[in-house]
């Protein structure tokens, strides 16, 4: 009988037809494969190195453009104290000023009312001298039992009397801001 071949047995025709065939699948592979595996991973590299780059040119000019925004909005700051201050100077330059007028206003009302006060205060004494300047020289007529008439003798006797006056009251004044007290030994 004969022998049947064993599976496990290698053939050599099958083993060089093997070896023949990878070879030429190996070459077509490394011929026409290959070179356009590498073209492409080579433009795939070259478009991520690129995009990276571009990525990284954005992000500066980015960056850069932050920058500009972040000075900007500090110079907006500086600008907007600056106002803020010059605007505070001048509310107190205002307030000073107003200050300062309604003060001169109040002095010269005040003036005002004072030299108002005193030409009353000179009117009424005027009034009061002549009336009183009447009344004296009607009295003293009556006391001494004549005619006062004369304006030039009645216009004197009211002086001196009017004088009397003034001098009394000047000393009792006097005497009070001094702290004395003073007694008058003439007659009115």
């Amino acid at each position: 009988m004969s022998a049947e071949p064993s599976p496990l047995a290698v053939e050599p025709v099958e083993v060089i037809v093997a070896l023949v065939v990878f070879a030429i699948l190996f070459f077509l592979i490394r011929k026409f494969v290959v070179p356009t595996f590498e073209k492409t991973f080579a433009e795939r590299t070259s478009a991520i190195e690129g995009g990276l780059k571009a990525a990284e040119t954005k992000q500066a000019e980015a960056d850069a453009k932050l920058h500009e925004l972040e000075q900007q909005l500090a110079d907006a700051r500086h600008e907007a104290a600056r106002i803020r201050e010059e605007a505070r100077e001048q509310g107190a330059q205002i307030v000073a000023e107003m200050r300062d007028q309604a003060q001169s206003e109040s002095t010269r009302i005040v003036e005002h009312g004072k030299s108002q006060i005193e030409a009353e205060r000179q009117q009424a004494l005027t009034s009061l001298r002549a009336e009183v300047g009447a009344l004296a020289t009607s009295l003293a007529g009556r006391i001494v039992g004549e005619s006062l008439e004369d304006d030039d003798r009645s216009s004197r006797v009211v002086d001196r009397f009017l004088a009397d006056l003034e001098l009394h009251e000047g000393a009792r004044t006097a005497g009070d801001t001094t702290g004395g007290s003073t007694t008058s030994g003439g007659s009115v």
